[in-house]
C-alpha cells in the first residue's frame, strides 16, 4: 500500500491527457441509461460540478467500468483478481481551494450500494492542494484492507467514531479515520476533522485544502461486482 498515493496522484493528474489511452478489458458500463460512460483505464469526465475518474493505477488489475447518471449519481463494474495490492480507487472529486481556517463549514453526504463480497473500502480522500497530506475517511471496508501506520486511538468527530491511524507512504503524511462499525449511508461533517488534525494533534497546519474524493479502493472483486453511488454531494462555504 506503500506506494497508492503517490501513483493515484501521478495517474489522475495525467488523466485527462491519457483519457484515450487502451481499454481495459471488454466489460461494459451496467446502467445503459448512463449519460457518460468508460471502460478506459483513465477515463474520466466532469458533470454537475465534480469529476469523475475510473483510475485503475494499481498492477495486476482486471477489467473495470465506471458509469454515470450526473456527478452525484455513478457506479463502477469491476472485475479485478484475487491478489493483494489495491488495483484501482474509481471516484468523484470536487475541488474546494480553502484554507482550514477560511472554511465555515464542510460537509458530505453519502449513500452507496456494495457487494458484501471482495476486497475493498468505501472511502473519502481528502488533499491539501500541495498533496503534502492525505485525510482518508473509511465509511465501510471489506476483505484483506487496512490503513498505512500506526494506530492512534478513536475519535468521536464529524457525526461518526473513528478509528485513527498517521503514518507516511514516502510521499506524503496518511491521516486514515476508519469508521468503527459500517455505514451504507449518512452525513460526515469533514471540517472538524480537520481541525482536529490541524489544533488538537498539530500533524499540520493550516493547510488549503484541494479535492475531496469519494470511491471505491478495491483490492479485488473477482468475477465482477457492483459498487454504486446512489447519491454523493459534498457541500462547502
Amino acid at each position: 500500500m506503500a506506494s497508492r498515493t503517490l501513483s493515484r496522484i501521478t495517474k489522475a493528474l495525467l488523466a485527462p491527457a491519457l483519457a484515450l489511452g487502451a481499454t481495459i478489458g471488454l466489460a461494459s458500463a451496467p446502467a445503459s441509461a448512463a449519460v457518460w460512460n468508460s471502460c478506459d483505464r483513465w477515463g474520466n469526465t466532469s458533470l454537475n460540478g465534480y469529476t469523475l475518474y475510473n483510475n485503475i493505477w494499481g498492477s495486476g488489475a482486471g477489467s473495470q467500468c465506471i458509469w454515470a447518471n450526473s456527478g452525484t449519481n455513478w457506479g463502477v463494474w469491476a472485475n479485478h483478481p484475487n491478489t493483494g495490492g489495491i488495483k484501482s480507487y474509481p471516484n468523484s472529486k470536487k475541488v474546494i481551494n480553502k484554507s482550514i481556517d477560511s472554511l465555515r463549514s464542510l460537509s458530505s453526504n453519502y449513500n452507496v450500494s456494495v457487494p458484501s463480497s471482495g476486497a475493498y473500502n468505501s472511502s473519502y480522500d481528502v488533499w491539501d492542494t500541495d498533496y503534502d497530506y492525505e485525510i482518508m475517511l473509511w465509511v465501510n471496508y471489506n476483505g484483506a484492507v487496512g490503513p498505512i501506520g500506526t494506530s492512534q486511538g478513536s475519535v468521536s468527530l464529524g457525526g461518526h467514531t473513528w478509528n485513527v491511524y498517521k503514518g507516511s507512504n514516502g510521499s506524503n503524511e496518511v491521516f486514515s479515520f476508519l469508521r468503527t462499525s459500517d455505514s451504507n449511508s449518512g452525513t460526515v461533517n469533514i471540517l472538524p476533522i480537520l481541525k482536529w488534525i490541524k489544533d488538537t494533534k498539530r500533524w499540520m497546519g493550516n493547510e488549503t485544502i484541494g479535492d475531496v474524493q469519494f470511491g471505491y479502493e478495491v483490492t479485488s472483486s473477482s468475477g465482477g461486482l457492483n459498487f454504486t453511488t446512489n447519491n454523493l454531494t459534498v457541500s462547502s462555504s
